[in-house]
């Protein structure tokens, strides 16, 4: 028998974070019949907005990397709470990842590896997804990285 989502999860030692309300006139989440939109999550929240880390200057391509898994945690949680069960789960479709990155690094899709090496442990092959990895000048709240996916999921049952 194939393993959920969420005793993939627990076998990895790891826990859902609360899902957060958007800073925003927006919504985390967005069901449109079997398609579930994420919208963008940065993270960690930084509190000290004073320096806002360059991959590549401030901060190191694993470090981002390692942000990178922690938003994905962040975008399956949302997925969690806006489907009920994460078995509903059909196929993660496509991710947008976009690094605050200095003007001379390249290793944007090394970064983004965190959140899709993730979503394939997690949902294993519906977790494969198409993917856009891009440098960005700058992003909300000084975060190094921000995501967003969609996703396609099953009807309640």
């Amino acid at each position: 028998m194939t393993a959920t989502p969420e005793q993939r999860l627990a076998q990895l030692g790891l826990t859902l974070p609360p899902v957060t309300a958007p800073k925003g006139n927006f919504d985390a989440w967005v069901l449109d019949g079997s398609t579930l939109y994420l919208s963008g999550k940065g993270s960690p929240q930084r509190e000290d907005l004073s320096l806002v880390p360059k991959v590549g200057r401030e901060i190191s391509a694993e470090q981002a990397r390692a942000h990178a898994h922690e938003v994905g945690l962040h975008l399956i949680a949302t997925m969690k709470a806006a489907l009920g069960d994460l078995s509903r789960v059909r196929r993660v479709v496509k991710l947008l990842g976009m690094v605050n990155a200095a003007p001379d690094f390249t290793g944007h899709t090394e970064v983004i590896n965190g959140c899709s090496d993730l979503l394939v442990e997690v949902f294993g092959d519906a977790g494969r997804h198409a993917r856009s990895a891009v440098g960005v000048g700058s992003l909300p709240r000084g975060f190094a990285v921000e995501i967003e996916a969609i996703v396609s999921v099953t009807e309640q049952a």
